[in-house]
């Protein structure tokens, strides 16, 4: 079982959030592997670890994302492979250089995180799935094999419903899936020795439309300060007439 495990590096989900001048700041920043794309990585292994074959964790990204794929290969991924990020990246032109990468491969099963924590979009790996002609399915939160078959059990918003899609398929997984493994001192040690690739993007050979960002992101801003609550006295009545009164004119929702 070839499989390809899609992954990103994401600020830690316990950082502060500082933007300076319209970005997020990465000054001081630690960085982690996005932890939906662990729940990927860790089911790789299990199921390698039950068929056989190898596992191959890509990222696109700057150089530090390496510090992500040495964490995979710690985990457990036999090889992996950094797709040097391009000025202006959106999620198309990232989707489109890592289908590039990955069709060579020949993947029997790609996984990937539901989405990444910082951004949140959800479609890089729904797009490498199209480009690459996968079917393909979201948030699972039990996978199996059987023969040639992907069989796939969905978080549907609180309840669950079984899918089926042959090989080779594109999976993308939701918390609950597993529980990802800590990488061992001898995984660690041993992740040094494999395999890290380096791909440029002129190694791809992408068409224009390829490498042609569709959005473009402007500005950060961010998030307002939080108002200081206000109680209001009186009645019961006089309270909800006036609280009808600074929802209609203050908060505006009324």
């Amino acid at each position: 079982m070839n499989i390809v495990v899609l992954v990103k590096q994401t600020f830690d989900t316990e950082e502060k959030i500082v933007v300076r001048g319209g970005q997020v700041s990465a000054e001081g920043v630690k960085h982690i592997v996005n932890p939906y794309d662990e729940y990927a990585l860790e089911e790789a292994l299990r199921i390698r670890e039950r068929l056989g074959g190898s596992v191959t964790a890509i990222a696109c990204g700057p150089e530090q994302s390496a510090e992500a794929l040495r964490t995979a290969l710690a985990m457990g991924a036999d090889e992996a492979i950094r797709i040097e990020a391009a000025a202006g990246d959106d999620s198309g032109t990232v989707a489109a250089a890592i289908a590039a990468v990955v069709q060579p491969l020949a993947p029997d099963l790609v996984l990937a995180g539901l989405f990444a924590v910082d951004t949140g979009s959800g479609s890089v790996a729904l797009q490498v799935a199209q480009r690459l002609g996968l079917p393909h399915v979201s948030a699972a939160v039990k996978l199996d094999i059987a023969g040639g078959t992907l069989i796939a059990e969905r978080d549907v918003e609180g309840d669950a419903v079984t899918a089926e899609v042959p090989l080779p398929a594109l999976a993308t997984a939701q918390q609950g899936l597993n529980e990802p493994r800590y990488p061992s001192l001898p995984g660690i040690m041993k992740a040094k020795r494999k395999p890290l690739r380096v791909v440029s993007r002129s190694e791809l050979g992408l068409n224009a439309d390829a490498t042609s960002p569709k959005a473009v992101r402007m500005a950060v801003d961010a998030a307002a300060a939080r108002a200081p609550g206000k109680r209001i006295a009186g009645d019961p009545g006089t309270q909800a007439a006036e609280l009808a009164k600074l929802l209609h004119s203050e908060a505006k929702v009324l």
